[in-house]
């Protein structure tokens, strides 16, 4: 028996005075609890394969004790042990421990007894909760299974109160033994918490729940729970963090937030809020949400609010709604509302209050510039699109009248006593339509001398003629203007609806046609939209679409006039602008120009021109005296400009024209009052050799003095001195004096519309240096001006005038 016997490592030299174990399971191990010897039954029951297996581990390594009987922990579940235990007789530190199967003796109730108290203590190990006894006569403590888990404890460790204590955390320390000692003395219950220092150093928080309790023997214990809270209190305290961040950010905002109850009564606000609305904190609690709301807003209900934030997603869309200060002063917010419930479950509404006041002062600030015109504060066009689509989406859409009315030579005016003068009249004119239009009509400003005025029923002001004579009369009158009284006239077109498919834009195109035709009336006139002119109308929307697509596809085209000298020599070519329309055949300036006015494309026109004329002219052969320079007639391009000198020298450079081959001609009109940015911009480009004529003049209102002043080298007589200068004195006198001043300053001078000998002959004694007209050539295409120039001579010789 002995030599199948195996004895655990250190306790060799025991060997013989150790007695054998028993022929049965059995185990016989140290005071720590670790096997020495087993018997070849043991390892049987305990399922190893061997005994030496068992040698060195602990008994509650093995064994499970639940109640009064033990289990296998490796072994077979269903087998049950009662376990017998004494000191071994010859040397009392160890122990001989018999494992008695009582498998069969054990009942069903007793497993489902150990099934329940298992299913327990797998509910106490998820809730972190263990149990406790402690003996306060002997000190002794029992720990629970799982209790040893959470504070760490091994469970070979002999546990006191004091033991205990030294775990606890200094600072919590006192107020733990007080509460126990209560327990104690005087039987209170304990509860308290605390936090506890595990023996690997991690920090715990314990709830401890107790009471006092008596065994069987009548002997009085403390019993209870503990719990391992430290999670929970974790979260609660980032909880508590988190809603002092907000609360601390509520307060710090300077957006106004307010808490409202169920009832829609405000329960908190911030400092934002209060100085926003005008209140104290005291005053605004319990207003309602329909309390602060303006009374010429619709009130606010935060459940539509929540309603509609749900539907468009988080947070919602704002709801902008104009709210009311203690002074009475309305104030604009924009509301976000989010819903929310309490810890206690009451629900209630986070309410964001936007000050967007002064964001709407600025917004319609913006807007009242975008649809005012700025000198006069009157409706700008775009104002006037807006306002005719409301009146044609009315019941009364028939009876909106339109009426555009030009000034008759407000240029004049503007030209003689400077543009400050003509802003003051304008500005005048605007406050007589003002107060002299009738209920029901509006007065707008769309260009710089073209006023409309809208009527939203014309019938109820007598009619769209009556109308017209009344607004002709308000602008017909005479207003007194830095001391003097300058006499106005205007030229008034109306149009009325032909149709439920006229727009806006048609009544305003209809308008503007009959203005014109009142205009070449005469001054002062009215005329009506009638069919006729609204057809006409219609063609020239048409005209312009295509005038617009010929641009825009490089349709256009330019035929060249020559310049002679007094021998016929030609000198330069004035490039003239042609459309070779595909309906109505080749066209001049003077039928579609009117068109390209309205519709805006002048100045990309003078680009085009000036652009192709350049690339064409570019390659021209070399005249009899030397290069041959190209004219431009520019009309809506001109200097001062801005990118003016820039667009200039672009087309210069990429055409490959010498500078002093090029001659920009302005009318005399563009150049009277002229600004220091154009005279700078002209004498830019005169300095880098290219040259200015002044066209047509003795048309406008320069006078020879103010030749001089003038940044052009080119003095261009219009043909209305030329026509009769052979017949009558005077126009020869002021040609004369024409040529004969800027021969004095340094200018040429080149007679327009010459036609006949007689005329030639006339300006050929007055010193004339160029010479343009029919009578040496019409404008020809390109190819036929090249041909000339090839040739070396026009065919019209200066002996055969």
């Amino acid at each position: 028996m002995d030599s199948a016997e195996v004895i655990g490592p250190g306790v060799a030299d025991s060997r013989v005075a150790v007695e054998s174990l028993p022929d049965a399971p059995a185990l016989l191990s140290t005071s720590e609890g670790l096997v020495i010897r087993a018997t070849e039954q043991a390892a049987r029951s305990l399922g190893t394969g061997s005994e030496e297996e068992l040698l060195g581990r602990e008994l509650t390594e093995l064994l499970r004790v639940e109640g009064e009987f033990a289990r296998p922990r490796n072994g077979d579940e269903r087998s049950w042990f009662r376990v017998l235990s004494w000191s071994h007789r010859e040397n009392p530190l160890l122990t001989v421990t018999l494992l008695v199967d009582v498998s069969d003796l054990v009942t069903p109730t007793v497993g489902m007894l150990a099934a329940e108290r298992h299913k327990l203590q797998s509910a106490q190990r998820a809730a972190r909760i263990g149990t406790w006894e402690w003996d306060p006569r002997t000190n002794s403590t029992r720990l629970s299974e799982i209790l040893f888990e959470i504070t760490g404890t091994p469970p070979s460790t002999e546990t006191t109160f004091e033991y205990y204590m030294d775990r606890i955390h200094p600072e919590d320390r006192a107020r733990v033994r007080a509460c126990w000692k209560r327990l104690v003395d005087e039987h209170v219950p304990l509860e308290v918490e605390h936090r506890y220092i595990r023996p690997d150093g991690a920090l715990r928080v314990l709830l401890c729940h107790g009471g006092v309790s008596s065994d069987g023997s009548g002997r009085t214990l403390m019993v209870g729970t503990a719990q391992d809270v430290t999670e929970q209190r974790t979260a609660v305290r980032r909880m508590e963090r988190s809603s002092q961040r907000f609360t601390d950010l509520v307060d710090v905002t300077p957006i106004g937030i307010g808490l409202f109850d169920e009832s829609q009564r405000l329960v908190d606000a911030n400092d934002a809020l209060c100085e926003l609305l005008g209140y104290r904190l005291e005053q605004l609690r319990g207003t309602s949400a329909v309390g602060i709301t303006h009374p010429d807003d619709r009130a606010i209900d935060l459940t539509d609010t929540e309603s509609s934030g749900r539907r468009r997603g988080h947070g919602g869309s704002p709801q902008q709604r104009m709210l009311v200060r203690s002074d009475g002063q309305p104030v604009y917010c924009e509301l976000r509302s989010v819903p929310s419930v309490q810890d206690d479950g009451t629900r209630f509404w986070l309410v964001v209050f936007q000050d967007v006041t002064e964001r709407r002062r600025n917004a319609e600030a913006l807007r009242f510039q975008a649809t005012h015109d700025e000198l006069t504060g009157l409706p700008n066009r775009t104002a006037v699109k807006e306002m005719l689509t409301g009146m044609l989406a009315g019941r009364n859409s028939g009876s909106t009248a339109v009426l555009f009315c030009d000034l008759d030579n407000f240029k004049r005016i503007n030209d003689a006593l400077g543009h400050d003068a003509g802003d003051e009249l304008l500005v005048a004119l605007a406050r007589r339509l003002e107060d002299g239009l009738p209920q029901g009509c509006v007065a707008a400003r769309i260009s710089g001398d073209e006023f409309v005025v809208l009527c939203v029923d014309v019938d109820r002001v007598g009619g769209t003629d009556a109308l017209a004579t009344r607004v002709s009369g308000l602008l017909g009158t005479a207003v007194p203007l830095r001391g003097q009284l300058v006499r106005l006239s205007a030229s008034v077109g109306a149009a009325v609806p032909s149709d439920e498919a006229t727009d806006g834009d048609d009544l305003l195109r209809f308008a503007d046609a009959a203005m014109f035709e009142a205009k070449r009336s005469g001054p002062g006139r009215v005329s009506l939209a009638g069919p006729a002119l609204m057809a006409s109308a219609d063609s020239q929307l048409r005209m312009e679409g295509q005038l617009r697509d010929a641009l825009n596809g490089d349709q256009l085209s330019l035929h060249y006039q020559p310049v002679v000298n007094s021998a016929g020599e030609i000198v330069s070519a004035e490039a003239l602008l042609r459309w070779p329309h595909p309906e109505r055949g080749l066209l001049s300036p003077g039928v579609f120009l009117p068109v390209a006015e309205q519709a805006g494309l002048l100045r990309d026109i003078d680009r085009w021109v000036l652009r192709t004329a350049l690339r064409e002219a570019a390659d021209w052969p070399r005249g009899p005296v030397g290069p041959v320079s190209v004219a431009v007639n520019l009309g809506a391009l001109v200097p001062g400009d801005h990118g003016f000198v820039d667009y200039v020298a672009d087309c210069v450079a990429a055409s490959g024209l010498d500078w002093d081959r090029l001659v920009l001609e302005l009318v005399e009109t563009s150049l009277v009052e002229l600004p220091f940015r154009s005279r700078d911009a002209m004498r830019e480009l005169v300095a880098r050799g290219a040259r200015f004529a002044v066209d047509d003049f003795g048309t406008g209102f320069s006078s020879l003095a103010r030749l001089k002043e003038l940044p052009a080298q080119i003095i261009k007589v219009d043909r209305q001195f030329v026509s009769e200068i052979h017949s009558n004195r005077c126009d020869l006198a002021v040609t004369k004096a024409v040529v004969d001043m800027a021969a004095a300053i340094g200018r040429e001078c080149v007679a327009e519309g010459v036609e006949n000998s007689a005329q030639f002959e006339t300006l050929t004694g007055t010193g004339v240096d160029g010479y343009q007209g029919w009578l040496f050539s019409p404008a020809v295409p390109p190819e036929e001006f090249r041909a000339v120039l090839a040739a070396g001579a026009l065919p019209w010789k200066p002996d055969e005038a």
